[in-house]
């Protein structure tokens, strides 16, 4: 009976699994036969238990909150290459293209970080990483003394060239209207829009993880699918209907970081991902499954301190993202403001570090 368990638990595991192309044949090459049975013989070593937790995280495609799946650290041997035990669940269940060389970022939410024999091998816990290459200007080599700002000078109390609202007012409107709110400091506020139009209120960020979606079978967080519009525009209920379980955003000691989680593209602007000696937009495509940085701390002091003000054009808030659902916009859109994007998000920074 438990065998029989067992092996209706693998079965459905390898009915989830990611071929190369969609339209591929249903009927195993000799490759997807090797997979198979190194497969089999890694899932053997998962207890019952870590087996269910594993089946739940590939069949909810990570919309559903599940713990670790550990497996003894150790490569495999898959052919005449050796792949790791996260790699390959990852091209399972994930990125059947990926190689041994990808760099993956784990997740908060994996809590195995500092197991020293064990790694972690739900496919879910970990991201692909993307590292933009951000060249900074001959005028921002100065010496460190210079690179020393404080910290208050960062948030300074430019406006959000959308709200409309400092730093300061942030947090007076969220000490006027959110009586029932969390106390203690927020590291962020998110303000969700639909073209030109801000629905609902500033939702203020106390934890260090936060999940923004349409709609996600089980966890909190940021809930569009209860903020009702009255415009009921055809582009906004399409793009709205894409974001499903959405992207999840986090405070961590480096900087603010976005990873996707839904099944389409999300468009990201940020100070720390522009060019600092253009005034042309930068906007970056983050891939479903894709993490990146946002918001890099250090770099942000530096720009504070260095950028030219004449290549400023217009209102600039150095502490404001945008991130826009399934719909780019900028030089390489045919969309040329973020307003144009039918739904999007604007994250209003309130770090002091």
């Amino acid at each position: 009976m438990f065998r029989s368990k067992r092996n209706a638990l693998v079965k459905r595991l390898w009915k989830h699994r990611v071929t190369k192309n969609e339209g591929d044949s249903p009927s195993e090459t000799a490759e997807d036969l090797e997979i198979k049975s190194v497969a089999q013989s890694m899932l053997k070593r998962l207890e019952e238990k870590q087996l269910q937790l594993l089946v739940q995280s590939v069949e909810s495609k990570g919309g559903e909150t599940t713990d670790c799946v550990l497996l003894p650290k150790g490569d495999l041997k898959l052919g005449r290459r050796m792949v790791a035990p996260h790699i390959l669940c990852c091209q399972i269940w994930r990125w059947p293209d990926i190689s041994e060389n990808v760099e993956l970022k784990r997740l908060l939410c994996c809590s195995s970080v500092n197991d020293q024999s064990h790694i972690c091998c739900n496919p879910y816990h970990w991201s692909i990483l993307i590292k933009p290459d951000v060249q900074m200007p001959a005028h921002c080599q100065l010496d460190t003394e210079r690179v020393k700002i404080n910290t208050d000078r960062l948030m300074g109390e430019q406006e959000s060239t959308e709200t409309g609202l400092t730093p300061t007012a942030h947090r007076q409107y969220l000490t006027d209207t959110s009586s029932t709110a969390p106390r203690g400091p927020h590291w962020c506020s998110i303000a969700y829009w639909e073209l030109r139009q801000r629905v609902g209120r500033l939702y203020p960020v106390f934890n260090p993880t936060i999940n923004v979606f349409q709609l996600l079978p089980r966890g909190d967080g940021m809930s569009l699918e209860i903020l009702q519009t009255d415009a009921n525009l055809e582009s906004v209920r399409r793009t709205r209907e894409k974001i499903g379980i959405g992207i999840i955003l986090s405070k961590e000691t480096d900087g603010v970081w976005a990873y996707n989680r839904s099944q389409f593209p999300i468009f990201v602007n940020s100070p720390t991902l522009d060019d600092p000696d253009s005034r042309t937009l930068v906007v970056r495509k983050i891939l479903p499954g894709y993490s990146i940085k946002i918001y890099d701390f250090d770099l942000a002091k530096l720009l504070e301190n260095t950028r030219d003000p004449a290549l400023l054009d217009g209102p600039y808030d150095p502490c404001s993202i945008r991130i826009s659902f399934a719909k780019g916009w900028g030089p390489c859109y045919s969309r040329q403001f973020v307003t144009s994007c039918p739904c999007w998000l604007e994250i209003l920074l309130n770090i002091n570090r």
